[in-house]
């Protein structure tokens, strides 16, 4: 039987808080299923003080959730919206993130930040953004991109279990999508990526929203005889750069594709270190897919016209090969 994307993430939150004690939900409206209904019949089952509701202050819930974990709780705060994690960069960027290295180890903050990101339809430009590199850019933060219902199931578990501030980001357009998931399936390691689709052509490297377009990208271009390898990388930091080496020495041809504004992404990152530790394995310059420098617009046609997605790919992916 398939479920949505909400329906296992509320499943993956359900078994946590049965297995462990120390797990506690926390954020605006939770204990009455939260912003999208992710944890709907939590607080019946767990009651109010496991899955508290609390003020409409982000930098408060972060900061509650940063102390509750470093006095032993495993707290699961929501952020409505990655767009509002701004307010709370503070106490992410500069308590939750060193408590580890700035007591040589004594001290973990073992917390998970569920928060949602991307355009999902006419949400504009405060709610429709995608913000994950600016935390890939603070050591001591884990960020972690689902891009299926089972991959979410998977990842949120170890996350949980982690023991490191981890940013759990949720693309909102994935919310309805459905998938069966696979019992007692072993749970996925954090900074291990996944060969979503194997390839000999070109390396499509992706993640959360963007791995669904990589895959319709490659069913597209295998009609045409190119072979595409789609790249799932699961978790932005730790980067898996050996999985992403093992594909180029393969293809020797990479397109890096993610919704976020292409200026300063994570792309960019990739792109960098692929050009610095695996340059003669190249036999062509890697090429990024990404969103214009621009807000998102909440015109409908305007958004639509804005975001990258399968078309973007399949022309990057042509004009490698060509």
């Amino acid at each position: 039987m398939s479920h949505t994307f909400i329906e296992i993430l509320r499943r993956a939150l359900d078994e946590e808080l049965e297995r462990d004690p120390a797990v506690h939900l926390l954020g605006e409206d939770v204990a009455v299923g939260g912003a999208f209904g992710v944890t709907n019949g939590l607080a019946r089952k767990y009651g109010t003080q496991r899955v508290r509701n609390t003020p409409i202050s982000e930098a408060a819930i972060t900061g509650v959730a940063t102390g509750a974990a470093l006095c032993g709780l495993r707290p699961v705060l929501e952020i409505m919206f990655i767009d509002f994690a701004t307010l709370a960069l503070d106490c992410l960027v500069n308590q939750s993130a060193k408590y580890r290295y700035m007591s040589g180890g004594q001290l973990a903050v073992p917390m998970v930040v569920r928060t949602q990101a991307g355009a999902a339809g006419g949400a504009a430009a405060q709610h429709s953004q995608s913000l994950e590199a600016w935390f890939t850019h603070v050591p001591g933060l884990v960020v972690v991109t689902p891009s299926s219902p089972a991959e979410a199931y998977g990842l949120l578990k170890s996350a949980i279990r982690l023991g490191d501030p981890v940013l759990f980001i949720e693309h909102k357009r994935l919310y309805a999508m459905k998938e069966t998931l696979v019992e007692n399936a072993e749970l996925p390691q954090i900074g291990k990526a996944r060969v979503a689709r194997p390839g000999t052509d070109v390396t499509v490297i992706a993640y959360s929203a963007m791995v669904r377009n990589a895959l319709e990208a490659a069913d597209d271009l295998s009609r045409s005889g190119t072979s595409v390898e789609v790249i799932d990388l699961r978790t932005l930091v730790p980067l898996d750069m050996a999985t992403i080496a093992a594909s180029v020495s393969k293809t020797h041809r990479v397109v890096i594709a993610h919704e976020a504004v292409q200026s300063g992404g994570v792309g960019a990152e990739i792109s960098a270190r692929i050009g610095s530790e695996l340059f003669d394995e190249l036999d062509a310059p890697v090429t990024r897919v990404g969103c214009p420098f621009s807000p998102i617009p909440f015109a409908p046609e305007l958004e639509r016209a804005l975001l990258p997605g399968t078309p973007n790919i399949i022309r990057a992916v042509r004009d490698l090969s060509g």
